[in-house]
């Protein structure tokens, strides 16, 4: 098999499960502390993958917070923040999002083979878009960001590119912080859709961690490893 990243998963959702509402605000699932942990789990990963559906519904930023951390990364000969990496299957991205426009670090766009063009004509001078296959190929998608040096990837989100990566049994560890509140809205967005997982019930994964954050909770969980319960 080809090299590929190690592959750390992280969400917050509530506690049934559900990553945002139906609102126009983005919900608040986590609190300052845990904030400050994600921005160092960041600082300590060389890329971070989100959806280009969270790209369009979120603007996020993507950045290492702290300048004690991005100075840090600049002291061991890196960027002050991850290269940011998405994937796309319609390459309809506005080359004004946050996304784009911030950091001064490479942006890499996996299209969706039909998609790559239009993703190209869209970014020309702002990222590199790579025609990643049609279905878009994840396994080379991995082997292309080793290639280009990264060995640690932080994927962040949404719902499909979670549920994608889970079902295709490419993650390596899960950060899952739950929130202390229900959603109770099943047309909200959640932490994966419907899918074969291969951590299903016959292969629970390993609990490595479980951490109280303020009032939220972070339960690190390993899907390649069997628990011993």
């Amino acid at each position: 098999m080809p090299e590929r990243p190690y592959v750390l998963l992280s969400v917050a959702t509530s506690i049934d499960g559900f990553i945002d509402d139906l609102s126009d605000r983005p919900l608040a699932l986590s609190n300052e502390a845990d904030f400050d942990r994600v921005d160092e789990v960041r600082a300590g990963c060389d890329a971070i993958l989100v959806g280009a559906g969270t790209i369009r519904a979120d603007d996020p930023r993507l950045l290492v917070r702290s300048p004690a951390r991005r100075a840090g990364r600049v002291r061991r000969g890196l960027t002050e923040t991850p290269v940011k990496v998405t994937l796309t299957g319609h390459g309809d991205l506005d080359p004004a999002l946050r996304f784009f426009s911030l950091g001064d670090v490479e942006k890499i766009i996996y299209a969706a083979g039909p998609s790559a063009e239009t993703a190209r004509k869209a970014l020309s001078g702002v990222a590199t878009v790579v025609d990643a296959g049609d279905p878009l190929d994840l396994p080379g998608v991995l082997a292309d960001l080793s290639a280009r040096g990264v060995r640690r990837l932080m994927v962040e989100g949404g719902t499909a590119v979670h549920t994608l990566f889970l079902t295709s049994g490419l993650v390596d560890e899960i950060h899952l912080v739950i929130a202390p509140f229900f959603v109770g809205d099943s047309s909200a967005p959640r932490f994966v859709g419907d899918g074969a997982f291969p951590s299903g019930p016959a292969a629970p994964m390993r609990l490595a961690e479980a951490r109280p954050i303020g009032d939220v909770v972070l339960l690190r969980y390993l899907p390649g490893e069997a628990s011993d319960g």
